[in-house]
C-alpha cells in the first residue's frame, strides 16, 4: 500500500521566504571592534598636524584620518623641507659665519636648512682626522727624523663622537633652557646656527699644520672666540633681560672648549 501525503501550494513556500529573510536582519549583528594601532611613519599631510594616526580616529573631510599629538620627529620626512636649499643660499650663510654678526637669523628665517650644517659637520670630522695625523707626524719627524709614517685611525672615531655630538646636543640643550625660560625658540635655527659656526673650524684646521706651536695656540684662540662670538651674538635674539646672560657666557665657554679640544687632541 502506498503512502499517501499533502502537496502544499507553491504561493505559500513561496510567502514564508520573507519572513525568513526579516528574521535574518532582525538578528544581531555583532561585529569585531577595531584593533587601535598606529600607522607609522607619522603623516605629514593635510591640515598641518604631524604625528602618528590612529586607525580608528576620526576622519577628515578629504577622507584623511586626523593625527594625533605624536610629532613626527622620528619621522625621514619631516626633514626633507630642511634639504631643499640652493647652492648660492649655503653659500651666503658660510660668508656670514665667517663675521661675527648677529643678523643670522633673519637671514635663515623664512628657510633655516640642516643641509649646510650636515656637510660641514661631516667635513670637520674628516678634516681634523686627517690633518691631524699629518701634524702629529710632522712634529715626531721634526724630533725623530726615523719616525714612519701610520694613520691613527682613532682620530676618526673620535673626531665623529665629538663633533655630531656637540653639533646635535649642545643646541638641543639651549632648546630646552630657553624653553624652559619662557622664550620661543625653534630646534632647527638652533641647529642651523651651530652647523655653520664649525665652518670656521674647517678653514684653520688647514693653518694647523704649521709645525710651530705658539702660532698653533693662537690660531685656535682666534677660531674660537670668533666662533662663538657668532654663536652668542645671534643666541643674544633670544635672551630678553640681563639676568640671562649666564646663557650667552656658557655658550661662549662652550664653543671656545671645542676649539681647545681639537687642539689638544688633534693638534698635540
Amino acid at each position: 500500500m502506498e503512502g499517501s501525503y499533502t502537496s502544499l501550494p507553491t504561493s505559500h513556500l513561496l510567502g514564508s521566504v520573507p519572513a525568513v529573510i526579516n528574521e535574518e536582519k532582525d538578528a544581531p549583528n555583532h561585529q569585531v571592534p577595531g584593533a587601535n594601532l598606529q600607522i607609522f611613519p607619522p603623516n605629514n599631510g593635510g591640515g598641518g598636524g604631524r604625528g602618528y594616526q590612529t586607525l580608528e580616529g576620526p576622519s577628515g573631510g578629504d577622507g584623511q584620518q586626523s593625527a594625533n599629538t605624536w610629532s613626527g620627529v622620528f619621522s625621514i620626512s619631516s626633514y626633507t623641507q630642511y634639504f631643499n636649499v640652493d647652492t648660492d643660499v649655503v653659500m651666503n650663510r658660510l660668508t656670514s659665519s665667517l663675521f661675527p654678526s648677529g643678523d643670522f637669523f633673519s637671514k635663515i628665517d623664512a628657510n633655516p636648512d640642516l643641509y649646510g650644517p650636515v656637510w660641514i659637520s661631516t667635513t670637520l670630522i674628516f678634516v681634523v682626522a686627517s690633518l691631524g695625523n699629518c701634524a702629529t707626524y710632522m712634529m715626531r719627524k721634526r724630533s725623530d727624523s726615523s719616525t714612519s709614517w701610520s694613520f691613527d685611525v682613532s682620530y676618526l672615531s673620535v673626531a665623529a663622537g665629538a663633533v655630531y655630538g656637540y653639533a646635535l646636543i649642545v643646541p638641543l640643550a639651549f632648546y630646552f633652557l630657553l624653553q624652559y625660560l619662557g622664550s620661543n625658540v625653534s630646534i632647527v635655527r638652533f641647529w642651523c646656527l651651530w652647523g655653520y659656526s664649525l665652518f670656521l673650524f674647517i678653514l684653520s684646521a688647514f693653518l694647523l699644520l704649521i709645525p710651530v706651536e705658539f702660532l698653533r695656540w693662537t690660531i685656535i684662540i682666534l677660531t674660537g672666540a670668533a666662533s662663538a662670538s657668532f654663536v652668542a651674538l645671534n643666541l643674544r635674539s633670544y635672551i630678553e633681560t640681563n639676568d640671562l646672560n649666564v646663557v650667552l657666557v656658557a655658550a661662549f665657554i662652550l664653543q671656545l672648549g671645542l676649539a681647545i679640544f681639537i687642539k689638544t687632541w688633534f693638534f698635540p
